[in-house]
């Protein structure tokens, strides 16, 4: 025991634990004969419901990052940041209604093979091992980094190689049965993420009502945080003027107000929740109606997550700035984990198993995609070709093992660097460089039958090469103010333009780009995908959620724009 887990603590995370190993082991010993189905073991197709599939994305999707440097962000920017969440649901129910009946309809169970099928194989060999690349060195490894030294930091401080071990066996557990035993076994992680989240959030609003004398009582709690920091409950942020000071500069450089949702924060929905193997791979094995439910299920689970991962952060702000914070280390990043000290025993190991489920079920995932799109894309085509059934199931366990070993060795010492950025930065900053040039090769290989296959591998490379132009150089070989964007100080001796309007920008060139390019070959490609509008028709429950989720997103926009 120590000074921050009590043996309750550590009781209820034992039970956790115990709970969730025994049902992974219950499903995948009632479905052992997926071993003999390559895909029934990769996709679990036909065998997750709707449920499974929700509550799988959400789990995966809700890992450390989102804990620690969302709640962080909530901290820093306030409300605004939810727009992440929020405008997820949307891009969720786009992804139900457009892109997974294209999926479905042509057969499509990796996103290598959607690009080999579209365009071409060089395509999808060269996008197959990129992809490898960034799950195994940007994704894995800092969820691994930034989990473990997070619940690192509530155990004392003393275990972080026990703990970042502890988590690769737990989610090599999980993932070596396959998709189905990590979708069924994400039901219960992503109900101790929410509970203990949930938990968490309450407790924080009650001791911000008790510390400002209006009782233990989280609805007052949300009044003071209203009353305190009323700045944080702003959904647009200001445009900086020549009177703004550094932190406004700050923030605007981080979520520029209405140019947010005018260029690159659509841009990292889409592209992440259609266009992303771990995301996608959940629906990619269900009937259309299953998927989209699943899909539009996950949607409305996404409009609770600020209140978990994002208002700890605010009530952490309020309670530092009126100084009772004294425990916040680390700046913004600390606000998560300050705010758990006020758990009571129990509670406190509640939040470390919700934290723990976002840990595992987010590196589950993951390695799962990673085994799926190296074993079906590289292996079975390239290596093996005559490789059957078992064998492909055996590839992809040794492919689980060999990736979480590689997250691991480069997670130990820190050898990427990852905690000088932060986990959630890091991420950002590596995805977000290429999701322009992917996006729009899978929306123009979607719905316009003319993009061609040299089309596609020029937007991935001209992508790339703008969004490091205009993330790094532009302002020093531009200038500080053109007609396509103003560069501001920040802070640190140079200007920067805000990262979603630099995303929104190397989107736009890049489109144009392929666009010119594709009207030098056939009108219609003859790799193009067969699309009529059959296909995108919606049944009337599906439409009621559509519509719910709508009105929920409205409402809380007009409350808090």
């Amino acid at each position: 025991m120590n000074q921050n887990l009590a043996f309750a603590d550590y009781a209820v995370f034992i039970i956790y634990f115990i709970v969730v190993s025994v049902y992974g082991y219950t499903v995948y010993r009632k479905r052992k004969q997926d071993e003999q189905d390559a895909k029934a073991y990769f996709l679990a197709e036909g065998n997750l419901t709707w449920w499974a599939i929700g509550a799988s994305l959400i789990a995966s999707n809700i890992s450390a990052e989102q804990f620690i440097g969302m709640s962080g962000e909530g901290f820093f920017l306030g409300i605004a940041v939810a727009a992440y969440e929020w405008l997820a649901a949307v891009a969720l129910i786009i992804v139900a209604v457009w892109f997974i009946p294209v999926y479905l309809k042509n057969k499509i169970y990796t996103m290598p093979q959607f690009l080999k099928t579209r365009y071409n194989e060089s395509t999808a060999l060269i996008m197959a091992v990129f992809w490898l690349f960034l799950y195994v060195f940007v994704n894995l490894t800092s969820i691994l980094y930034l989990g473990a030294v997070a619940i690192n930091g509530l155990a004392g401080g003393e275990y972080l190689h026990v703990i970042m071990i502890g988590l690769a066996i737990f989610a090599l557990f999980i993932s070596l049965g396959g998709m189905k035993v990590v979708a069924y076994t994400d039901v219960i992680q992503v109900a101790v993420l929410i509970i203990g989240g949930l938990v968490t959030s309450y407790i924080a609003l009650t001791t911000v009502g008790q510390y400002f004398g209006v009782g233990e009582n989280a609805i007052a709690g949300f009044k003071v945080l209203m009353r305190e920091a009323p700045e944080h409950f702003k959904m647009i942020i200001p445009k900086p003027t020549a009177t703004s000071s550094q932190l406004d500069i700050d923030k605007y450089l981080t979520f520029p107000g209405l140019m947010s949702y005018l260029a690159g924060i659509w841009i990292i929905n889409l592209n992440y929740w259609g266009c992303n193997q771990y995301i996608t791979q959940r629906a990619l094995g269900a009937d259309l109606q299953t998927a989209r439910t699943g899909i539009l299920f996950a949607g409305m689970l996404k409009l609770l997550m600020p209140l978990i991962v994002m208002l700890p952060g605010i009530a952490a702000f309020v309670l530092y700035k009126n100084g009772h914070l004294p425990q916040l280390v680390g700046g913004k990043d600390g606000a998560y984990s300050a705010v758990l000290t006020f758990l009571p025993t129990g509670l406190k190991g509640l939040s470390v198993a919700a934290l723990t489920a976002a840990i595992v079920a987010s590196l589950a995932g993951k390695v799962n995609s990673i085994s799926t799109i190296y074993t079906l894309d590289i292996h079975k085509k390239y290596i093996q070709k005559e490789a059957g059934e078992k064998q492909q199931v055996n590839i992809g366990r040794i492919a689980v093992f060999a990736a979480m070993l590689l997250a691991v060795l480069f997670t130990w010492n820190d050898i990427l660097g990852i905690g000088g950025v932060g986990g959630f930065t890091y991420i950002q900053k590596y995805t977000g460089f290429i999701s322009p040039g992917v996006f729009a090769m899978f929306f123009l290989g979607m719905f316009w039958k003319r993009t061609t296959g040299t089309a596609a591998i020029v937007g991935v490379i001209l992508g790339f090469v703008l969004s490091v132009l205009f993330n790094e150089y532009a302002p020093a070989l531009f200038g500080n103010e053109t007609l396509l964007y103003t560069a501001y100080n920040n802070g640190k001796g140079g200007f920067e333009i805000p990262f979603h309007i630099c995303m929104g920008l190397s989107f736009f060139f890049t489109m144009l780009a392929m666009i010119g390019i594709s009207f030098a070959g056939p009108k219609v490609n003859p790799k193009a995908f067969e699309i009529d509008s059959e296909m995108f028709k919606v049944k009337p429950q599906t439409t009621v959620l559509i519509v719910i989720t709508l009105l929920i997103i409205v409402a809380l926009y007009v409350k808090f724009w």
